[in-house]
């Protein structure tokens, strides 16, 4: 397992922060996820062979919230 911390930008509320944990989770080679709304950030547990970090960002951002590199 490896771990990665992403920066999530344009949330406001608990929501969001839901809403991340729950796009990151759903991701194959995803373990677990934890979003912080004071850091904006999310701390990822992932599978590099099954999950790249690009592809983490894509799904944050698909879901409407900002996903600096």
């Amino acid at each position: 397992m490896a771990e990665v911390t992403i920066k999530v930008e344009d949330m406001s509320c608990g929501g969001c922060v839901r809403n991340v944990t729950t796009v990151l989770k759903a991701l194959p080679g995803v373990s677990d996820a934890q979003v912080s709304l004071e850091a904006a950030q999310a701390v990822v547990q992932y599978d590099p062979v099954k999950v790249s970090v690009e592809a983490m960002r894509a799904a944050v951002e698909d879901a409407g919230f900002g996903c600096p590199a």
